[in-house]
C-alpha cells in the first residue's frame, strides 16, 4: 500500500470551546458515562410533541389523530405514529393500528409510564455565580418532582472546558451531588460584564466628542451634515461585537456538543439551558444602551459583518429537533437592575414590554430564549419564573400529544418547516417548527466537531496516530501527522481487471487550550491494489498540520462511505 502525503493548513482560530469530560462516582441507578461519542445518527422518523391549550390556556385532552393535519413545507404529510400522553402515563384509549390510521408510537405502551429524560446544560461562560447559585439551589429543593421513570444527566460549560457532573441517572443523591459541585464551580459573568462596561465606557467618550464635533459643525450652518459619526457600529465597536458573537458561539456549540453525547434516551427528551445571558443580536447588544438613539441599534443590527438571530441559535435549534429534544432555556439573572420595564406574563399568554424595554439589552437576552423555546415547541422561563423552572419543565413534560411521520430524506442539508394544525376553533399548538435534513457528510462533520469539544472519540474503531517533530516556522509549527488505517475496516471493492480500491473521507479537526478551534475540511483518500490487503495490514496516511505553539487536541476521523465504518481517534500535542 502507498501512503499519501497532503500538505494541510488547520491553524486552530476562531471560536471554539475545549472539552474536558470528568467521571461522576458510580452508583446501581447511573449509567456508564459512554468512552467514545456518538456515530452517525440515521433519524428515520421525526416525533413531534404536541401541546394544545384552549383561549384560556388550559390543556385540550382526548383529541384524536384525526384531529391533527401536520404539514411539511405547506404540504400535508400522513401521520405515522400517535400517542396522547395524559400525567405521565399513556392514554389506553384504543388507537387503529391497521390501515391507514397511524399506529401508537412503538416506544409507547399504552396505560404505562413515560419517562423523561431531562439533560441539563449549565452556562458558567456568561452566568454570575450569585444568579446561578440561586437557580440551582431552588432547582435541588424540587428535585422530588421527578418520576420514577425519569432520569437526568448534567453538564456545565465555563468557555473552554465541558464537564459532565452527571450521566443518566434517576438516583436523587447522584443528582444533588452533581449540582452541589455546580455551585462550586467558578462563574465568568463578571467577566462578560466588565467587557461590556469597557464597550459603554468607549461609547461615552466617543459620544460627547462627537456632540462637540456636531456643536462645531452646526456653527458652520445648517447646510452641514450634522450626522452623528456613532451610528452603527464604529471601527472601535466592532471588536466587542465580534468578541462577543465567538463566545456565544462557543456556548452554542457546546450545548451542541451535550445534545449529540446524550443523543440515544429513551421517552420525552427535554433540554433545560441554564444561559447567563447570550444577547440575540451581539451587534444591537453592543449599543442598545438606553442613551443611544434608535437609529445607531438598527443599522446596528442589520450589519451583515456579525452574525446573529438563527445564524447563532439556528445550530442548537436544528441539533435539538434532529434528535427530539425540546429546550427549555432559563433566564440565569432573572431582572437585571439596568431594566426600567421587564413585564412578563405567564407562559403561553404572551409578553408586555414598554417603549423602553423594547430598546432595553434585557429584551435582546429574553429574545434568545424564546427564539429557543419557541423554534423546539418548549418554553422560556424569565425573570422570576427562573425560580419555578422545572416545576413548568415538570408539568409541561407530562401532557401532551406524540406525532410522528416518516420524512422523505434527501440527506440535502435543507431545513423543512413543520405546522401542526388542530381541527377546531380557539384552539393554540405548540410544537417543534421543523427538522434539518442532514446530509451523510454534514453528519459525519459534525461528529467529528462535537466530539473535539467533548473530549472523546467520535467512534468505537480506533485509528493509529503518531505525531512527527514539530518544524518551527516564525510564529507557528509544522507538525507530520501519521494515521494508520486498519484495511479490515475498508470495503474494497473491484474496480477494474485485477484491481481493488476504495475511496474514503478523512476529517481533522484542531483545538488549542484557548478553546480555538479550527475548520474541519475533507481530505478524500484514494487506495488501490491489485490484491484483496492481507490480514492485519494498514493503510498509512500522511499529513502536515499548521498550528500555533501552544497546546493542541487533535481529533481525526476516516469514514467509509460504502462500507459505513467510522474510524476515529484523538490525539494531545504539548510542543
Amino acid at each position: 500500500m502507498l501512503r499519501k502525503r497532503p500538505t494541510r493548513s488547520l491553524a486552530a482560530l476562531g471560536a471554539g470551546a475545549a472539552l474536558l469530560v470528568s467521571g461522576v462516582p458510580g452508583v446501581a441507578q447511573q449509567e456508564a458515562i459512554p468512552m467514545v461519542f456518538q456515530e452517525v445518527l440515521d433519524v428515520r422518523v421525526v416525533n413531534v410533541e404536541v401541546v394544545v391549550t384552549d383561549g384560556k390556556g388550559l390543556r385540550v385532552r382526548g383529541l384524536e389523530a384525526s384531529d391533527f393535519r401536520l404539514l411539511v413545507d405547506g404540504e400535508e404529510v400522513p401521520i405515522d405514529f400517535f400517542s396522547e400522553v395524559v400525567g405521565g402515563r399513556v392514554s389506553e384509549r384504543k388507537v387503529a393500528v391497521t390501515g391507514e390510521q397511524p399506529v401508537v408510537v412503538p416506544e409507547l405502551e399504552p396505560g404505562r409510564p413515560v419517562g423523561t429524560s431531562y439533560l441539563v446544560f449549565v452556562d458558567d461562560f456568561f452566568s454570575i455565580a450569585r444568579d446561578r447559585n440561586r437557580v440551582l439551589k431552588k432547582f435541588e429543593e424540587d428535585l422530588d418532582r421527578m418520576g420514577a421513570e425519569d432520569r437526568m444527566a448534567i453538564v456545565a460549560y465555563d468557555g473552554r472546558e465541558l464537564e459532565m457532573l452527571a450521566s443518566w441517572t434517576n438516583s436523587k443523591r447522584v443528582i444533588v451531588d452533581a449540582l452541589r459541585r455546580a455551585r462550586g464551580r467558578k462563574a465568568y459573568g463578571l467577566h462578560r460584564m466588565a467587557e461590556l462596561r469597557r464597550n459603554d465606557d468607549d461609547r461615552q467618550l466617543r459620544r460627547r466628542r462627537s456632540n462637540e464635533l456636531d456643536q462645531v459643525l452646526a456653527e458652520q450652518g445648517p447646510e452641514r451634515d450634522t450626522y452623528s459619526i456613532i451610528a452603527g457600529l464604529d471601527p472601535v465597536e466592532r471588536p466587542y461585537a465580534t468578541r462577543l458573537t465567538n463566545q456565544i458561539e462557543r456556548s452554542v456549540n457546546a450545548a451542541v456538543a451535550t445534545l449529540r453525547g446524550f443523543a440515544r434516551p429513551g421517552g420525552r427528551k427535554a433540554m433545560m439551558i441554564l444561559a447567563g445571558g447570550w444577547p440575540f443580536s451581539p451587534a444591537e447588544y453592543t449599543v442598545n444602551d438606553f442613551d443611544s438613539a434608535m437609529g445607531d441599534a438598527i443599522l446596528a443590527a442589520n450589519d451583515p459583518s456579525i452574525r446573529s438571530h438563527d445564524q447563532l441559535f439556528g445550530p442548537v435549534v436544528d441539533t435539538a429537533n434532529l434528535l427530539g429534544y425540546t429546550l427549555y432555556p432559563v433566564d440565569l439573572p432573572g431582572l437585571r437592575s439596568d431594566s426600567r420595564d421587564a413585564s412578563y406574563q405567564q407562559p403561553g399568554e404572551g409578553r408586555l414590554y414598554s417603549e423602553f424595554q423594547a430598546r432595553s439589552r434585557e429584551y435582546g437576552l429574553h429574545a434568545s430564549l424564546d427564539f429557543l423555546a419557541e423554534e423546539t415547541g418548549g418554553e422560556s422561563l424569565i425573570n422570576s419564573l427562573r425560580d419555578e423552572f422545572f416545576e413548568h419543565v415538570v408539568e409541561d413534560t407530562r401532557s401532551y400529544y406524540w406525532l410522528g411521520f416518516s420524512p422523505q430524506r434527501a440527506g440535502d442539508n435543507q431545513r423543512h418547516d413543520i405546522k401542526v394544525k388542530v381541527v377546531g376553533k380557539g384552539l393554540r399548538v405548540r410544537a417543534r417548527d421543523g427538522f434539518l435534513d442532514l446530509s451523510r457528510d454534514r453528519e459525519q462533520t459534525m461528529m467529528v466537531e462535537s466530539s473535539l469539544l467533548f473530549g472523546n472519540p467520535p467512534s468505537a474503531t480506533p485509528l493509529d496516530l503518531h505525531f512527527g517533530r514539530p518544524e518551527r516556522k516564525s510564529l507557528k509549527m509544522l507538525v507530520p501527522l501519521q494515521v494508520a488505517i486498519p484495511m479490515k475496516e475498508v470495503a474494497m471493492l473491484p474496480i477494474g481487471e485485477d484491481l481493488y480500491g476504495a475511496d474514503l473521507e478523512v476529517r481533522i479537526s484542531v483545538m488549542d487550550d484557548d478553546g480555538g478551534r479550527s475548520d474541519t475540511p475533507v481530505e478524500k483518500i484514494e487506495i488501490r491494489g491489485r490484491d484483496l490487503p492481507p490480514p492485519g495490514s494498514v493503510f498509512t496516511y500522511v499529513t502536515t498540520l499548521t498550528m500555533r505553539k501552544r497546546n493542541h487536541r487533535v481529533v481525526v476521523a476516516v469514514w467509509d462511505p460504502v462500507g459505513g465504518s467510522v474510524m476515529s481517534n484523538s490525539i494531545e500535542l504539548t510542543p
